[in-house]
């Protein structure tokens, strides 16, 4: 099937490079934008979306702000219009009515998207030009606006149902490895070896997420640690001269770094249906595993002693676990959810919190953001529904009776929190 897919692939590219025009178009960005919306015979369409993407792509910074800035402005909705199909629909509700409201409702710039991802190729540079928006747009009310056009197409388009895992090995292409390297964003890669201890014992698994329409670019994807028990550290997950266990005595399956790839996917959620897909895969592959576990880091949590005014530097490895029990159960947002980004991903989930480390991560970065803790999200199968029903409903936390009596311990010292705690911690 791969095979008929790349040669489907081939012709399909093929047919459209014919039409791909081969000299410079004098027109500007404007004008072709116009011309690809308006456009009703493919190769005129064809022609404008590939000198729209060409001419993007050589573009500074400047040049691409007012690009976006036309987008925003006068591919925009059309208020009076869409208050007129509205009535229009309310009055007569029918077929008719409502194709003129849902008409009148999208942006020309949404269907300049599309056109635009006709081309072979398209999609990884849209993703890319997406970065650029949130990069340049970001204290830019109109900009955000034309943002959720993207993130609405890119919804669609990267689901589930259109994303493949592949595992991740020392036998996958260098250009791949090179990306995993590149992409670590939660425990840096050193180098080649660093990588080779990652993937090469038989103890270790990496997975990745693709979209068939950018095949040499991973999505997201996550690292792999098979154990005895629930760690405590990366520091003996990651050690170079360990002893790996044969997987016949592995119990654990350990998710200890997840990274996602691409800045222009940005609030397009993969983690949740990847932690699913991978642990049906290792269960079926492995079924002594008993337990999934996460080994994750604690963002944000000195910060937030900073701000508590809390002395931590002296502190013990208890006074830090209870600490960290603490910022993770009872920090919220002003929307009562969880303070921490991570908790806020497990916990989303249907995971629950099970235990909290100290001298866990002693890297430069763990020691910055999190003080050296670490913590273990528990996945059990059997409650990851009604985990995830109610976080989802009534933003309850699920933690384990050692969490909560840590949790406890730490409110009795009445800790003093800052008025916005939530501005305070992610400015």
């Amino acid at each position: 099937m791969t095979i008929l897919g790349d040669l489907l692939s081939t012709i399909f590219e093929r047919r459209y490079l014919a039409f791909a025009p081969d000299r410079q178009d004098s027109r500007s960005m404007e004008e072709l934008t116009s011309a690809l919306v308006g456009a009703t015979g493919e190769v005129t369409g064809l022609s404008a979306a590939t000198h729209i993407l060409r001419r993007y792509q050589n573009m500074e910074d400047d040049e691409k702000l007012a690009f976006f800035h036309h987008l925003a402005s006068d591919m925009n909705i059309d208020p009076e219009e869409v208050r007129s199909a509205l009535e229009a629909y309310e009055a007569d509700p029918s077929k008719q009515t409502y194709r003129a409201f849902m008409s009148a409702v999208e942006p020309n710039r949404q269907e300049l998207i599309r056109r635009l991802n006709q081309i072979p190729g398209a999609t990884e540079t849209l993703v890319k030009m997406r970065a650029d928006l949130l990069r340049l747009g970001r204290n830019d009310p109109r900009l955000q606006a034309l943002d959720q056009d993207f993130r609405h197409l890119f919804m669609s388009w990267f689901n589930r149902g259109f994303l493949v895992l592949r595992p991740i090995s020392w036998e996958s292409p260098a250009h791949i490895l090179e990306k995993i390297i590149a992409y670590e964003s939660v425990h840096e890669i050193a180098s080649w070896e660093d990588l080779r201890s990652r993937l090469v014992p038989g103890d270790r698994r990496c997975f990745a997420f693709f979209h068939p329409t950018m095949p040499d670019e991973p999505l997201i994807f996550v690292e792999v640690a098979l154990t005895g028990d629930i760690p405590g550290s990366i520091q003996g997950l990651l050690i170079e001269d360990r002893e790996a266990i044969t997987t016949d005595k592995a119990r654990t399956a350990v998710f200890y770094s997840i990274s996602n790839c691409q800045d222009g996917l940005a609030g397009i959620s993969f983690g949740n249906s990847l932690i699913k897909q991978v642990v049906a895969d290792l269960s079926a592959e492995l079924p002594g595993l008993k337990t999934f576990v996460t080994l994750s880091p604690i963002p944000g949590f000195t910060k937030w002693l900073q701000l508590e005014d809390i002395p931590y530097h002296d502190a013990d490895a208890k006074q830090l676990r209870t600490l960290a029990a603490h910022y993770l159960m009872s920090a919220k947002r002003s929307d009562d959810m969880p303070l921490d980004p991570v908790a806020r991903f497990h916990l989303g989930n249907g995971a629950q919190i099970h235990a909290v480390h100290a001298d866990a991560d002693t890297s430069e970065k763990g020691i910055a953001q999190s003080a050296g803790t670490m913590v273990n999200y528990l996945y059990d199968l059997n409650k990851v529904a009604q985990n995830h029903e109610r976080f989802a409903t009534a933003k309850e936390i699920t933690a384990s009776a050692e969490i909560r009596n840590l949790d406890a311990a730490a409110k009795k010292q009445e800790l003093k929190r800052p008025e916005n705690e939530e501005e305070a911690v992610q400015g």
